[in-house]
């Protein structure tokens, strides 16, 4: 076990957004119906060394006040020797965000973690192809991820540089909303994040043959589908001021003793109340 994540008391906290809740990474026996890098990383901490505790306050399209607002206190509470952040990609996608602000409180928020003493691991952000009007995006995108760098160095944070991995390229590491990863892409991120703070696992690569082209008619039909099953509704949520997060609580808000056999599927199986938080609608 690397020395940054080892010590008589293990606990991991995990907080941001959908990236962190697991959205993507679908699995109806777990809460709110997904699982995620976060949760696979865990498990990989309780085989490898017993006793890991586990959280993840993380609750998917929260923009970076609200995560502020709701999981900074209890993430603090309680004293983490493990914390994990992403958080502002929400932010960003909003037209009316001012960078400068942003990147001003999600300093706060990150020397704020970094205060506890606990390993500290940030990412950056992928650089999602965009269509041509939305360059103003990308260049955001660029800003935020310079930022989190410098700011890893200042806090001898362990960075996951998620803008670098050339394997998401491979739209099967993605969801079919084109913006959450895919099973495939959450347990490519757990390995990263696994090896950046050397901790044993045995997790492959995905060995994948090369994708079948498309044809012209397949791929119209596939933007046709993604235009009415994700943009158009997402538009909606926005004119209505709503997000799919709003009436959704964290998968895990209290640190859960993470079984070393049968990892966080077990624990539910002990304890199904933990599914009685997940609404109808994502059973």
């Amino acid at each position: 076990m690397a020395e940054r994540v080892s010590g008589s008391r293990r606990r991991f906290v995990a907080l941001g957004d959908s990236f962190t809740e697991g959205v993507g990474d679908w699995n109806p026996l777990l809460p709110n119906g997904v699982r995620g890098w976060a949760d696979r990383v865990a498990e990989k901490l309780a085989k490898a060394e017993k006793g890991w505790e586990y959280a993840n306050l993380a609750v998917r399209s929260k923009r970076l006040r609200q995560i502020i607002a709701d999981q900074l206190e209890p993430a603090l509470a309680m004293e983490p020797t493990l914390v994990t952040l992403y958080a502002g990609g929400n932010d960003i996608l909003d037209l009316g965000t001012d960078m400068d602000d942003l990147l001003a409180e999600y300093s706060g928020l990150a020397r704020a973690l970094a205060g506890t003493g606990a390993t500290l691991v940030l990412f950056t952000g992928y650089d999602v192809k965009v269509n041509p009007l939305l360059e103003p995006l990308k260049r955001r995108n660029w800003q935020y991820n310079a930022h989190v760098r410098e700011l890893a160095r200042e806090l001898d944070a362990v960075l996951v540089d998620y803008w670098c991995f050339d394997e998401y390229a491979d739209r099967r590491m993605w969801d079919s909303d084109r913006l959450h990863m895919s099973k495939a892409g959450h347990k490519f991120l757990a390995r990263q994040v696994l090896d950046h703070l050397g901790v044993p696992h045995r997790m492959e690569p995905k060995e994948w043959e090369e994708p079948a082209r498309r044809t012209a008619r397949e791929w119209v039909s596939q933007q046709r589908s993604w235009l009415q099953d994700w943009v158009v509704p997402l538009i909606g949520r926005k004119l209505r001021g709503v997000t799919l997060g709003d009436y959704l609580e964290p998968r895990w808000p209290e640190p859960v003793k993470v079984p070393r056999k049968g990892g966080l599927r077990r624990y539910v199986e002990e304890h199904p109340e933990v599914l009685a938080r997940t609404p109808g609608w994502l059973s």
